[in-house]
């Protein structure tokens, strides 16, 4: 697939060329990510047909405009009951194998479907699509640079103005304020801002619990523009911290470093996620209750993952995160997260903060 270009056109094309490995004649996607990947649609509901001859998106009254204007060289059909249209075409062309999203279907859907064609006729497809929007071109690069830089900038301006008494809620508020004002569509997220206890909370939400000195505030922030995320995450401390916070600190600082020197093109995920549990050793790799990253897209969590039983293998153009933590339960919670863009033989990172220890007064 070529780089330099975000026409679905070619995306589609890409994806024809997968179709006799996966011994199929057609595929029915039902996730959104998907379908404005392939198509261009950014609404919120639709079923999108890609056949050999023929992709047709399937959507109801609200979007016929909408989708008019976003697509192009794909037929558009208004229906009320998207499953009953596929079913139609499927039957009317006499198609054999039809491939469809395994993780994107409910089980609903998939009966009213298969009341309408046999099931012999239908493949599920789950690993086989996993991968198909890790590896990015140039134009959503260029998109998630603009995110990250976006959200960066207002992580660094509310650090900037935060003091101790600001609730999580007010910090939060603020950083979401200043992405808007910057050209942020929307939080790729909930915003996490979680202070002294709570963060030891891996995905703790805003409250009014007051910042205090002696808190580490974990920050993880991201934004979407124009449809790409952002993923970022800091932890910055008020006040005087104690011997083991720092050096806690340190500890994670050195596991993100390690791991982000390892990584390149053609390492397996797993073995990151390796190198980084070995930095806290037997006393802190309990603490730390999450795999070191994930890909990040048009959604936050997408594939590839870094954890200990991922098959993934990394590959130049994906966009990842590293994210190490340690959570002390009842105590406090230290993560460190930078979103990277995969090269030959290193990455390149997007997000742009310093995670050099900050103490603020």
């Amino acid at each position: 697939m070529a780089h330099k270009t975000n026409n679905p056109s070619t995306r589609i094309s890409g994806l024809l060329e997968t179709f006799p490995s996966c011994k199929i004649d057609s595929l029915i996607f039902f996730n959104m990510s998907n379908i404005r990947y392939l198509s261009g649609f950014t609404g919120s509901e639709g079923v999108l047909f890609v056949g050999c001859s023929q992709v047709i998106l399937f959507i109801d009254g609200r979007y016929t405009l909408q989708a008019a204007q976003e697509t192009k060289g794909i037929k558009i059909v208004e229906c009320t009951d998207k499953i009953e249209a596929v079913g139609r075409i499927i039957k009317n062309s006499k198609l054999k194998r039809v491939g469809f999203e395994a993780d994107s279907i409910t089980l609903s859907m998939y009966n009213q479907l298969t009341k309408l064609v046999q099931k012999e006729i239908l493949v599920a497809l789950s690993d086989e699509l996993r991968m198909l929007r890790a590896c990015k071109d140039d134009s959503e690069i260029a998109m998630m640079k603009k995110a990250a830089q976006i959200s960066s900038s207002a992580v660094r301006s509310v650090i900037n103005l935060a003091k101790t008494g600001w609730k999580e809620k007010e910090l939060a508020w603020q950083l979401e304020l200043e992405a808007r004002k910057n050209g942020a569509d929307g939080v790729a997220f909930e915003t996490i801002v979680a202070a002294g206890e709570h963060s030891s909370l891996p995905h703790a939400r805003p409250s009014d619990k007051k910042i205090k000195k002696g808190d580490f505030v974990v920050i993880d922030f991201g934004v979407k523009y124009k449809g790409y995320c952002s993923d970022e995450t800091c932890t910055i401390a008020f006040g005087k911290l104690t011997d083991r916070q720092k050096n806690a600190y340190q500890m994670v600082k050195d596991a993100h470093e390690r791991a982000l020197d390892m990584v390149a093109a053609n390492i397996p995920a797993a073995e990151i996620d390796k190198c980084t549990r070995s930095i806290f050793g037997k006393k802190y790799t309990r603490y730390f209750v999450h795999g070191t990253g994930h890909g990040v897209g048009l959604e936050v969590h997408e594939a590839p993952r870094l954890f200990s039983k991922s098959v993934d293998i990394l590959k130049p153009r994906m966009v990842i995160t590293i994210e190490p933590g340690l959570y002390i339960p009842g105590l406090w919670g230290i993560r460190i997260e930078d979103t990277v863009l995969l090269k030959e033989n290193s990455c390149e990172k997007l997000t742009k903060m310093d995670k050099r220890l900050t103490i603020l007064e």
